[in-house]
């Protein structure tokens, strides 16, 4: 089955970084345009990050953008997001999908101090 597998997640301080990162297995990776998402609690399910197949693109999320970065690796199969200047409101569990193959991560918990 096609996996992904995120980890990087943790407990940050507000103006902090983490950088998360996601391993793809069992499906053609290098074909995938890759998503990140977000869930805080209680909400709703919140697009953050996209990268094209090759990386030759990426979009944000305005509440993301300016300060999270998103990339890839196809030789090893793994999408990154960088985050810098965290704040509370990023305080979510950070999902990455293959969202066009419905191929989905377990997700991995961020959790920024007030």
């Amino acid at each position: 089955q096609a996996q992904l597998v995120e980890s990087g997640g943790g407990l940050v301080q507000p103006g902090g970084s983490l950088k998360l990162s996601c391993a793809a297995s069992r499906f053609s990776f290098s074909r995938a345009r890759m998503t990140w998402y977000r869930r805080a609690p209680g909400k709703e399910r919140e697009f953050v990050a996209n990268i094209s197949s090759d990386g030759g693109w990426t979009t944000y999320a305005d509440s993301v953008k300016g300060r999270f970065t998103i990339s890839r690796d196809n030789t090893k199969n793994m999408v990154y997001l960088q985050m810098n200047s965290l704040n509370p409101e990023d305080t979510a569990v950070y999902y990455c999908a293959a969202t066009a193959l419905q191929v989905w991560g377990q997700g991995t918990q961020v959790t920024v101090s007030s």
